[in-house]
């Protein structure tokens, strides 16, 4: 089941990066991304309460909260990032510089988190380092 989840994952970024192109022309990258990030919220909490899972909201301990809220500043960074490169630069150049961040979370989960890596996924992140260089040269 995660692999049909990525893939679809996969398939939404690609569609938020051509979709966000087209929609930002003509508007301020802050003002898109505010309003992007207001979308996802309500489809968020639409979510949560379709299934439920809001009755976990009193369950969450600090250091969760700590490091959700976090991770939520990160992605309102990465988000207005993202959109301001794309509303400067060409979708088939932001998207690949933005996708090096599997190459830096590899990093950060082995600095991080401890985690291993064998040679193949070694191998794959300087695949996709190179990649990336050769897409946007």
């Amino acid at each position: 089941m995660w692999l049909i989840l990525a893939l679809g994952s996969s398939i939404f970024a690609a569609l938020t990066s051509i979709l966000a192109k087209i929609g930002i022309e003509g508007v301020d990258s802050t003002l898109a991304t505010a309003v992007r990030t207001s979308v996802v919220l309500l489809m968020s909490w639409g979510m949560v309460l379709i299934t439920g899972a809001q009755s976990g909201l009193m369950g969450i301990g600090r250091k969760s909260w700590l490091f959700l809220i976090l991770s939520g500043l990160a992605t309102g960074a990465s988000w207005l990032c993202y959109y301001k490169a794309l509303q400067v630069g060409d979708v088939s150049k932001v998207v690949p510089i933005d996708k090096l961040s599997v190459v830096i979370t590899m990093v950060l989960a082995a600095l991080l988190l401890h985690e291993t890596f064998t040679a193949k996924s070694i191998l794959g992140c300087i695949l996709i380092g190179g990649g990336t260089l050769l897409m946007v040269l």
